[in-house]
């Protein structure tokens, strides 16, 4: 199932081609979203080695952005980005329903 309610840069899509070559696994981020942080929500990235039946997949240069159906619905619209800068280099995700944050970056509030 192909979702272009996800957004998946090319700078994050290169970062992820990288980790993947050096971990010898396929290039497919799983992004989820966990209870907790300091919003409420926090961002979770892993590798898959595969998508699920059920999962959204984007594609952006040959890797792809996969999300569950629940997590799905607190990050439609989103784009994830790779950004590197003096506090170090993360992935990022600019997500449209996030009414609240944090200065981590990593939580968020609905």
């Amino acid at each position: 199932m192909m979702a272009e309610t996800l957004t998946l840069t090319e700078s994050a899509a290169k970062r992820v081609a990288w980790i993947a070559q050096k971990q010898a696994k396929p290039a497919i981020l799983r992004l989820s979203v966990e209870g907790g942080g300091c919003s409420g929500f926090q961002y979770k990235f892993d590798l898959a080695e595969s998508a699920d039946g059920d999962d959204s997949v984007s594609e952006t240069d040959g890797v792809k952005l996969v999300v569950d159906p629940i997590s799905l619905d607190l990050v439609s619209g989103s784009v994830v980005d790779f950004v590197e800068s003096l506090g170090g280099a993360a992935f990022k995700v600019e997500n449209p329903q996030a009414a609240a944050g944090c200065g981590c970056g990593s939580s968020f509030g609905i």
